[in-house]
């Protein structure tokens, strides 16, 4: 729909009317009148127009003080399917969910991003057939896809630009390749933004300034302001990893030296205590794990691994003044081991008005943060007010 025929709407288009009954509390057209102001007539129009749609339906009826009961409408959140894909460097997971973020099924496996796009996406539609399959679910109800990948994306195209660590993927067409099989919305983000929805919608719903830091192959951040993710003019915004840190002028993987993620990521620390005498420690899993052990060089590289990141933090914390900072990836499973050393710079580094109610916690959503988020970035899209009356201008159901 174009933007001159939205306006016809007025205000309150239909999208805009869904958006009230979105919280899945039923109610009347005339508690709709009041929310809204609009006229019975045009209320009655809006609500049919959503029933069509399927995203509402009727709730029962409410009570009545004396003639016939009105009738009730609510958010069907299980009229439609969202899958959502978390990829990382080294393993990847799927997921249904329904409207409302509920997921419904998910299989995870290690898989490397680095084998090309097609591998990968190909095993994300197999396994998505097979979880429909699972839950006894159509294709045709799917309604949305939404995925997280571990390096840069332009939100706007969906291509991945110049990643370091997915050979091939560069400039790839992520919603192009999926609309072959299912045309419907693609939404591509970077894995650190949608960790970071995912951990805002699930956990901090009253906390509007929040900081997302994900230690695992890489150091990034998503940055969430007033209530809404930052993704900055290029999509870039919350790249820290390659910010330049003091200490040893170690060669990063993007050519430059020095930068926060060459000497706090999991393969710095994995490298260093290897060099120490862990030959076996590999990953991000195997430091944790380590520490965990009681290995004191592990529990000194996680705590300085933390101070590093604590003095980019810092700074980010005066500029951007944030409520919460959430750990979440596979180097924040260390817990306090790594959250100590980010605390003590943190405090001690930025301006005290900063940090006076300034939390520093280890992600709640843990694993999941990611397909959460590629679920909700999916859901935002698909349940806006703009797309929403575009699917009911072309008499489709949502989606």
């Amino acid at each position: 729909m174009a933007a001159t025929e939205r306006r016809n709407f007025g205000i309150y288009g239909p999208g805009d009317l869904f958006q009230l009954l979105r919280d899945g509390r039923p109610r009347t057209r005339a508690e709709l009148v009041e929310a809204t102001g609009l006229a019975r007539t045009t209320v009655a129009s809006r609500i049919d127009a959503l029933l069509a749609s399927g995203l509402i339906g009727p709730a029962g009826e409410a009570a009545s003080s004396g003639g016939r009961p009105p009738a009730r409408f609510v958010f069907r959140a299980e009229s439609r399917l969202i899958l959502a894909a978390d990829v990382g460097g080294g393993h990847a997971k799927v997921a249904l969910a329904d409207l409302g973020g509920n997921i419904l099924a998910r299989h995870a496996e290690s898989r490397r991003v680095s084998d090309g796009p097609e591998l990968m996406l190909g095993w994300i539609i197999e396994t998505a057939l097979a979880l429909l399959s699972e839950i006894g679910r159509r294709e045709d109800e799917l309604s949305a896809v939404g995925i997280g990948l571990p390096g840069p994306v332009e939100f706007s195209s969906g291509r991945p630009n110049n990643p370091p660590i997915m050979p091939g993927w560069d400039g790839f067409d992520v919603p192009g390749w999926f609309a072959t099989r299912w045309p419907v919305p693609v939404l591509v983000d970077n894995d650190v933004n949608v960790m970071a929805l995912g951990e805002v919608y699930e956990h901090w719903h009253e906390s509007q300034d929040v900081l997302f830091i994900k230690m695992a192959t890489g150091i990034g951040a998503g940055v969430i302001c007033s209530g809404r993710l930052e993704r900055g003019s290029e999509g870039i915004s919350g790249d820290i990893g390659h910010v330049k840190v003091a200490g040893d002028e170690i060669e990063c993987r993007c050519g430059n030296r020095g930068c926060l993620e060459a000497v706090a990521a999991g393969p710095a620390l994995a490298a260093g205590l290897r060099a120490a005498g862990h030959e076996a420690v590999r990953t991000s899993a195997d430091v944790v794990d380590l520490a965990a052990s009681g290995d004191l060089a592990a529990i000194h590289a996680l705590r300085q691994a933390g101070r590093d990141v604590g003095e980019v933090l810092a700074m980010c914390v005066n500029l951007l003044n944030p409520s919460v900072v959430v750990f979440g990836g596979a180097l924040a499973r260390a817990g306090d081991q790594l959250l100590a050393g980010a605390r003590e710079v943190v405090y001690r580094r930025s301006q005290p008005l900063a940090t006076r109610r300034l939390r520093i916690e280890p992600s709640r959503a843990g694993a999941d943060a990611g397909i959460l988020g590629a679920s909700r970035l999916a859901i935002d899209h698909l349940l806006s007010p703009q797309v929403i009356e575009d699917d009911i201008a072309a008499g489709q159901p949502a989606g």
